[in-house]
C-alpha cells in the first residue's frame, strides 16, 4: 500500500507542510468580513494542490516533481504555542458537538455486523477530527522547524493611507511571533507583498497605481494585486461552498463568500498557485542546498565527526534539564533540524532521514530529550512514508532509468540500472525492514516523552496517535490498542476517547477480542460520565450491550443496563430508560443492597413519567410457565380444586360403568362443533357460560427483598357467535390490547362490569425474598362465543403493570380426535363457550381429615343444584368401599351410635345387609329423585377408617339434564377427600387346642394401644363363623378391672372357643353348610358399657363383607374358620397415664409381666411387653393360626396352620389381665397393683417373671439430689412360689 494513501500518510501530508505567516491591516480584514471570513479563512480553501506539478532537484541534483502540495496559512497572532486551558476547552467543545449529533433513539449495531465492517465504518467519524485537534495542541514548538514560517505574506488594502509605509510597518519586530523574536528561527524569510482591492469601494485604477509603486520598491516578482467583492449588488449562490468545511461555526443566516464571484475565486486560486510554485517551493529548495553545504562542511566527513565527538565529550555526565540546552537558529544543530524538516516537506526523504539520524546523536549526548524524541518521531516518519526508498525517477531513455537507492546509512547512494520490475521487487523486500525501524523509533520517542513527565505528555500523545496509525497500516490492531491505552493521561475526557478507540482496535484484531472490546467500551463510558458527556457514555454503553449478549457476564450486563436507564432518564427519554431498567430487575445474582437500589431507581423513573406503563418484558416476579395448570368444566365438574388435580385416567376408570358409550359422546361433540363454531375452532375445548375457567400459575420472587404484587388477573378476549353461526368481527368484545414492547396506557378497564362479556378475578399477594406462590386466577364467560386466554397481568408495587403473554404455539399439543382426550395445562387456551346448563355442587358433612384406625362414623352427602332446571337419573360410585358405604335414605336422621345397637327379634326384620346390594358397584338413586332450586338432596353415608395410612377417597356422581334441549345430555360431579388414618388398637389372636376337649380351643387376645395420647374402652368381642361360639375364660370384672386401655398400654385376655354343633353323621355330611353364626361377648359391665352392637346389620356387616373381599375370602368361606370383631369406644376424657407431677420426689412406676423367665428383653425400660407366642399385631384383618402340630379331628379340619409350637412348649401358667400397668407414687406413699395368672396344670411355680421399672419425676428447681442416687432403674421380680394341686 502506498503510504500516502494511508491515514497516517494523509495526516503527514496535511500537517507537515510549509507554514506561511500572514500580516494584514485592519482594512483588509474589514473588506473580507463582508463575506463572513477573515483574510486567512478566505484564502485557506485554495492552499491545497492535488496536481501542482512543480519540478524539484535534490541536493545531489536528482530531479523529481511534486504533485501534491499544501500551504498552511496562519495569522501572525496565531503563530504561538497554544494555551493548554484554551486547547482543552476546544477539545471538550469538539466532543460535545459530536455528542449532540448522536442519535440516541437508533439501535446500536450488532457485533456480528461490526465483525464484517471495515475500520472506517466502525469508528465514529469525529475521531479523526478530534485526533487532529489534539495534535495541534503542540504546534509551533521551538524544537521542530516544520511549524516555523517559511514565508511571510504582507497584505495591505488599497484604502490604507501610504500603503508602502504600511508594508514596512507590518514587519515590525513588536508584531512578530515569539519564534522570530526569541531567536528560535531565522527572521530572514521570504516576503511576499499583496495589495487587496475591494471592488465595491472604487475602481481598480487606484489599485493599479499602488501596485506599480510597490513593484518599484519591493521588486517586480514579489508584489501582487488581489481584487475581491466583485459582486456588489447580487449575492452569489453556490451549491458547494469551498469555505464551509473550514468554517464550522457559521450561522445559517450568513452565507460565506456571498460577494465573491467566480473571477474573485479564480484570482485567489492563481495567487496561491503562483505563491507556491514560483516562490515558496524554489525558496525552500534553495534553502536546502545552502544548509546542506554548511552541514557537509562542518559535520560530515570523518574529521568533522571526530571533532564533534571530542567537543561533546563529558556532556553525558552533565545534569538533566527539563527542556535541555537552548539552540539558536544559527547553531549547527538548528540548521541540521531545519534542513531535515525542509527536505521532509519537499518529499526528499533521503536527505531528511540522513540529517535526522545525524542530529539524533547530538541531541542524545546533549540530553536534549524533547528535541531527541522529536527527531526520533520524524526518523520513523521518514522510514514509513519513504519506505519504497525511491526519491528520484527521471526517464533517460525508453528502457532504462537512473535510480538512486539509499539503505539508510551514511554511505553514499549506489547507482544501479534496473528495470521497473526489479526495482519494485527490491522495494517490497526493503519495506518490511523500514517499517520495523519506523516502529522502533516511534516507541523510542514515545518513551522519551513520557520520561519527561508532564512537560512531555502532550508530545507523547501526538507521538502515540501517529504510532497507532503506523501500526494500523500493518494490521497490528492489538498493539495499536495497547498504545491507545498508554496515551491515556490524567485528563478523563481525553482518556475516554482513547479508550474507546482502543476498544475498536480490539474488534479489528485477528481474531477479534470481544471481551476486551466490551471492557474498554464500559471504561470509556464511565470516563465520559465523569466529564459530563452523558450522550457519549450512552453511546459506548449501548455498543457494549451487543458484546455481552448471550454471555454469562451477568454483573457487567446489569451495570451497563442500569446506568443506561438512569442516563436516558436524565434526558427525559423514559421509555428507553424503562426498557433498560427492566433488564436488571430480576438480578438474583446481585447482593441484597444492589437489588434494592435497582428496584428503587426503576420505580422512581416510572413515577417521574406520571403515566401507567404496561410492560410485556417485566421479569419481576418471574412466572413459571411449566407450572401452568388450566382447570375447566365441560361435562366433567369438580367439587374442589383437589379433585381437579387427579389424573383423568382414574376418573375415567371410575366412571366407565355410569357414563354413556364413547360413540354417543363423540356424536354429541360433533353436533356441538357443527352448530356453534367454524372448522378453525373444532379442536378447541369447551366451557360453560357462567362457570369459571381456572388458571393456576406459579409466581416466584427472584430477589432477596420482598415485593408487593397486586391486581393479578388474566388477559382474555371473547368473540361472540352470531345466530347465523358465523363469527362477526364487529361484535367481537376484546378485553386486551396486546403489545410486544412498552405501552403507555391511561385506560382503566372494569373487568367485572355488567357490560363486560366476562368477569375476571383479581389477587393481591406479597412475595418474600426468594419466595414462590401458586396463584389461582379465574375467568367467567357470560355469553356464548370463543374465549381466548392470552396471558396474565399484574401490578408491581402499585406503579407499573406487567404483562405476560402465553405462547399458545409452544403450549399447544396435538390432540387426537375424540372429546375424551384428557385435558392438561399444555392444551390450547382457546375455549368454545356454550350456553349455561345445570351443575351439581356436592359436599360431605362431618367427614374427618384424621381418624383412628377402626373409627366408624355416620356422615351425610349433600348435593345442590343452583339452577331451576332439574337434574335426574343420579348414580354414584365410590373408589374405596372399605372406607365409605352408601346408606339407606331412612337412616338419614338416625341417632349414632344407638342405631347400630342390637334390636329385638321384631325390630331386626329387614335390617340385615343385602348381599345383592353389596355386589353392585354403582349406586342408583331412586328414579323419582330430582335436584333443583334451593332444596338440596341429603343422603346418608357410613365411614370407617379401615387401615392406617394416608388415602384419597374418590366419589363420582352422574346426573342427566332434565331439559332435553341442552347441548350437554349429562354431567359428572367428581369429589376427592384426603384422609389420614392413625394407628389405634393393634389386636392379635392366638388359638391353642384344649388338651382335654377336642371341641374346645383356648383363644388368647393381645391388645396394644398404639396411640400417643388417646385411650379406649373395649366394649365387645364378636365372632362370625359357621359353628363357633365364644365365651370369657374369667369373669368380666376379673379380666378387665379398669375396662379401659390407656395410650401405650397392653391388655391380654383369654376366651374359650368351642363348636356349637354335634359330631357329623353321614347324613349331616351331605347336608348343606349352615349359615354364619354370630356370638357376642361383653367386655364390660352392662351398666357401664351399654347395649351390644349388632354386627349382622348394615353398616357393620357391610364393612365386614368388604374386609373379607379385601382378604380374598368368599362369602361362604371355610366352615371351620371364624372371624373376630373387637368393638371399642374412645374414652370421653383422654388423659395420658404417668404424666409428670411437678411436686418433689414423685416416682413413675411401671409393672410389666412376661411369660418367659428367660427373656432378657423385658428388663429394659420402655420396651413393649411381648409374648412368647407370635404377636400377630398386624393392621387390618389377618389370619390367626392354631399353634400345635397335633392332627385335629374333622371338627377343625382345614384350619390354617402358621408357625406352630409343640405342646411341651406351652407354659403351665400364663399372666392374664393387664400385662403392663403404670402408676405414680408420691413421697412416703405406697400402692398395690393386682396381678393375675391362669394355671393349666398342677405343680410348684416361681412367680418372679415380672419387672418393675421406676423413674423419678423432678422439676428443674427441685434442689440438689444425693450424688449416689439414681434417677431411674429396673428391679427384677422377687421369688414367690405357688403350689397348685390337682382338682379331684
Amino acid at each position: 500500500m502506498d503510504p500516502a494513501n494511508t491515514l497516517l500518510g494523509k495526516m503527514l501530508l496535511d500537517e507537515i507542510t510549509p507554514v506561511v505567516m500572514v500580516l494584514s491591516t485592519p482594512l483588509v480584514e474589514e473588506a473580507c468580513l463582508k463575506n463572513g471570513l477573515s483574510f486567512v479563512e478566505m484564502l485557506r480553501p485554495f492552499c491545497v494542490f492535488n496536481n501542482i506539478d512543480v519540478p524539484v532537484r535534490t541536493v545531489s541534483d536528482q530531479p523529481y516533481r511534486l504533485q501534491k502540495f499544501k500551504l498552511r496559512l496562519f495569522s501572525a497572532s496565531d503563530i504561538r504555542e497554544p494555551n493548554m486551558e484554551v486547547a482543552k476547552e476546544r477539545l471538550k467543545q469538539v466532543i460535545t458537538q459530536a455528542g449532540e449529533k448522536d442519535d440516541l433513539c437508533s439501535d446500536p449495531p450488532q457485533t456480528s455486523k461490526l465483525l464484517t465492517s471495515s475500520g472506517s465504518e466502525i469508528q465514529p467519524s469525529w475521531f479523526e477530527f478530534f485526533n487532529k485537534e489534539l495534535i495541534q495542541t503542540v504546534s509551533f514548538s521551538d524544537h521542530e522547524a516544520f511549524d516555523h514560517p517559511v514565508a511571510c505574506l504582507l497584505v495591505v488594502s488599497s484604502k490604507d493611507e501610504q500603503p508602502i509605509n504600511r508594508f514596512v510597518d507590518l514587519f515590525n519586530t513588536n508584531k512578530l511571533p515569539s519564534l522570530l523574536n526569541d531567536g528560535a528561527m531565522d527572521p530572514k524569510i521570504l516576503k511576499h507583498y499583496l495589495l487587496v482591492h475591494d471592488n465595491q469601494d472604487s475602481t481598480q485604477a487606484k489599485a493599479a497605481k499602488i501596485l506599480t509603486e510597490m513593484r518599484n520598491t519591493f521588486g517586480l516578482s514579489d508584489c501582487q494585486l488581489l481584487c475581491i467583492n466583485s459582486s456588489p449588488t447580487e449575492l452569489v449562490e453556490r451549491q458547494d461552498n469551498p469555505w464551509a468545511p473550514f468554517k464550522s461555526d457559521d450561522s445559517p443566516s450568513q452565507r460565506l463568500g456571498c460577494f465573491l464571484n467566480t473571477d474573485d475565486v479564480n484570482e485567489m486560486k492563481d495567487l496561491m498557485q503562483d505563491l507556491s510554485s514560483k516562490h515558496i517551493i524554489p525558496c525552500m529548495e534553495q534553502k536546502i542546498r545552502v544548509l546542506n553545504q554548511q552541514v557537509s562542511a562542518t559535520r560530515k566527513g570523518f574529521r568533522n565527526q571526530i571533532k564533534n565527538l571530542w567537543w561533546r565529550k563529558g556532556k553525558e555526565d552533565a545534569a538533566d534539564f527539563p527542556n535541555g540546552p537552548m539552540y539558536t537558529f544559527s547553531s549547527i544543530e538548528s540548521q541540521i533540524r531545519v534542513l531535515g524538516d525542509y527536505a521532509f516537506m519537499l518529499r526528499d526523504y533521503e536527505i531528511a532521514l540522513s540529517n535526522y539520524r545525524l542530529i539524533s546523536t547530538d541531541y542524545k549526548l546533549d540530553k536534549a530529550w524533547k528535541r531527541y524524541a522529536g527527531v526520533q518521531v520524524f526518523i520513523a516518519h521518514s522510514y514509513f512514508v519513504g519506505d519504497d526508498l525511491v526519491v528520484n525517477i527521471m526517464p533517460r531513455n525508453e528502457t532504462t532509468h537512473r535510480i538512486k537507492l539509499s539503505c539508510g546509512k551514511k554511505a553514499h547512494g549506489v547507482m544501479i540500472s534496473l528495470c521497473i520490475k526489479e526495482m519494485m521487487g527490491l522495494t517490497f523486500f526493503m519495506s518490511d525492514q523500514s517499517r520495523k525501524e519506523a516502529e522502533y523509533c516511534m516507541e523510542n520517542a514515545f518513551n522519551t516523552y513520557l520520561k519527561m513527565g508532564s512537560s512531555g505528555q502532550q508530545n507523547a500523545t501526538r507521538c502515540g496517535l501517529w504510532w497507532v496509525e503506523m501500526l494500523k497500516t500493518g494490521d497490528q490492531y492489538k498493539e495499536a490498542a495497547t498504545v491507545y491505552f498508554r496515551i491515556c493521561d490524567e485528563e478523563p475526557l481525553h482518556s475516554a476517547v482513547m479508550l474507546e478507540q482502543a476498544s475498536y482496535c480490539y474488534l479489528l484484531s485477528k481474531p477479534p477480542m470481544l471481551r476486551k472490546l466490551g471492557f474498554h467500551l464500559v471504561i470509556s463510558g464511565d470516563q465520559y460520565k465523569k466529564c459530563g458527556q452523558i450522550k457519549h457514555a450512552i453511546r459506548t454503553y449501548r455498543s457494549a450491550i451487543s458484546v455481552f449478549e448471550g454471555t454469562t457476564w451477568d454483573h457487567i450486563k446489569d451495570h451497563v443496563h442500569f446506568h443506561i436507564g438512569k442516563w436516558y432518564a436524565i434526558f427525559g427519554m423514559y421509555d428507553r430508560a424503562v426498557k433498560h431498567m427492566l433488564e436488571v430487575l430480576a438480578c438474583s445474582h446481585q447482593p441484597k443492597t444492589t437489588q434494592e437500589l435497582f428496584l428503587r431507581d426503576f420505580l422512581q423513573i416510572v413515577e417521574k413519567t406520571g403515566e401507567t406503563f404496561e410492560l410485556v418484558k417485566l421479569q419481576l416476579p418471574k412466572l413459571n410457565l411449566s407450572s401452568l395448570k388450566v382447570v375447566f368444566e365441560d361435562h366433567r365438574t369438580y367439587a374442589s380444586p383437589a379433585a381437579a388435580t387427579v389424573r383423568e385416567s382414574l376418573w375415567r376408570s371410575l366412571e366407565e360403568d355410569m357414563t354413556p358409550s364413547l360413540s354417543t359422546g363423540r356424536t354429541n361433540w360433533l353436533e356441538l362443533q357443527s352448530t356453534l363454531i367454524s372448522k378453525n375452532y373444532r379442536e378447541s375445548t369447551v366451557c360453560i357460560a357462567g362457570e369459571e375457567v381456572k388458571v393456576a400459575i406459579e409466581f416466584k420472587n427472584p430477589l432477596q427483598i420482598p415485593i408487593a404484587i397486586s391486581s393479578v388477573s388474566l388477559m382474555c378476549e371473547l368473540s361472540a357467535v352470531s345466530d347465523e353461526n358465523k363469527s362477526d368481527a364487529s361484535s367481537s368484545t376484546v378485553e386486551l390490547q396486546n403489545d410486544d414492547g412498552l405501552n403507555n396506557s391511561t385506560i382503566n378497564r372494569d373487568m367485572s362490569s355488567e357490560n363486560s362479556s366476562f368477569t375476571l378475578s383479581e389477587v393481591d399477594l406479597s412475595l418474600e425474598g426468594g419466595g414462590t406462590s401458586l396463584v389461582q386466577l379465574t375467568v367467567t364467560p357470560k355469553v356464548e362465543g370463543i374465549l381466548q386466554i392470552i396471558g396474565v397481568r399484574w401490578k408491581l408495587s402499585g406503579s407499573v403493570v406487567g404483562l405476560y403473554n402465553f405462547d399458545s404455539n409452544q403450549m399447544k399439543k396435538k390432540i387426537p380426535k375424540g372429546r375424551w382426550k384428557a385435558h392438561s395445562p399444555s392444551d390450547s387456551l382457546k375455549f368454545i363457550v356454550i350456553k349455561s346448563v345445570p351443575r351439581l355442587e356436592g359436599s360431605i358433612h362431618s367427614l374427618p381429615e384424621k381418624a383412628y384406625a377402626g373409627d366408624v362414623r355416620h356422615i351425610v352427602l349433600e348435593l345442590r343444584n343452583q339452577s331451576e332446571s332439574p337434574v335426574q337419573n343420579l348414580k354414584m360410585k365410590i373408589s374405596h368401599p372399605r372406607f365409605l358405604k352408601i346408606g339407606n335414605h331412612e337412616n338419614l336422621r338416625a341417632e349414632f351410635p344407638s342405631c347400630l345397637e342390637k334390636k329385638t327379634v321384631s325390630e331386626q326384620s329387614g335390617v340385615h345387609a343385602s348381599s345383592n346390594n353389596l355386589s353392585q358397584t354403582v349406586f342408583l338413586f331412586p328414579k323419582d329423585t330430582l335436584v333443583q332450586g334451593e332444596t338440596p338432596l341429603l343422603w346418608p353415608l357410613w365411614f370407617r377408617a379401615a387401615v392406617p395410612g394416608s388415602f384419597s377417597l374418590y366419589i363420582t356422581v352422574y346426573y342427566e339434564m332434565g331439559d332435553i334441549s341442552s347441548v350437554l345430555k349429562y354431567r359428572t360431579l367428581r369429589m376427592r377427600y384426603d384422609l389420614q388414618v392413625l394407628p389405634s388398637l393393634e389386636v392379635s389372636f392366638q388359638i391353642s387346642p384344649c388338651p382335654s376337649r377336642l371341641q374346645e380351643f383356648l383363644v388368647r387376645m393381645d391388645v396394644v394401644n398404639s396411640t400417643s395420647s388417646h385411650g379406649f374402652q373395649v366394649h365387645q368381642l364378636s365372632t362370625v363363623g359357621h359353628q363357633w361360639e365364644i365365651s370369657l375364660l374369667q369373669p368380666v370384672n376379673t379380666a378387665f378391672p379398669s375396662q379401659s386401655l390407656m395410650a401405650g398400654q397392653t391388655l391380654t385376655c383369654f376366651f374359650m372357643l368351642k363348636s356349637c354343633r354335634k359330631s357329623l353323621t353321614s347324613k349331616d355330611e351331605i347336608s348343606t353348610i349352615c349359615p354364619l353364626l354370630e356370638r357376642d361377648v361383653r367386655l364390660g359391665s352392662e351398666g357401664s358399657n351399654g347395649p351390644l352392637f349388632d354386627i349382622r346389620s348394615s353398616p357393620l356387616a357391610d364393612f365386614h363383607h368388604y374386609e373379607r373381599l379385601q382378604q380374598g375370602m368368599s362369602q361362604q368361606g371355610d366352615p371351620n374358620a371364624v372371624d373376630f370383631i373387637l368393638i371399642s369406644r374412645p374414652l370421653e376424657s383422654n388423659i395420658t397415664p404417668g404424666a409428670s407431677d411437678p411436686s418433689h420426689g414423685v416416682a413413675s412406676v411401671r409393672i410389666g409381666t412376661f411369660d418367659s423367665v428367660n427373656s432378657a428383653d423385658h428388663l429394659n425400660d420402655g420396651t413393649a411387653v411381648s409374648s412368647a407366642y407370635p404377636s400377630g399385631d398386624q393392621a387390618g384383618w389377618h389370619d390367626a393360626s392354631i399353634v400345635d402340630e397335633i392332627k385335629v379331628t374333622s371338627d377343625v379340619h382345614g384350619a390354617r396352620v402358621g408357625k406352630s409350637l409343640s405342646l411341651d412348649s406351652v407354659p403351665p401358667f400364663i399372666w392374664s389381665g393387664t400385662s403392663s400397668t403404670r402408676i405414680k407414687l408420691g413421697p412416703m406413699s405406697a400402692s398395690e397393683i393386682p396381678l393375675q395368672i391362669c394355671v393349666f396344670s398342677p405343680g410348684i411355680y416361681n412367680l418372679s417373671n415380672y419387672a418393675l421399672h421406676w423413674r423419678l419425676l423432678t422439676s428443674d428447681d427441685s434442689g440438689d439430689q444425693e450424688g449416689t442416687s439414681q434417677s431411674s432403674g429396673t428391679c427384677q421380680g422377687y421369688p414367690y412360689y405357688l403350689i397348685v394341686l390337682q382338682l379331684t
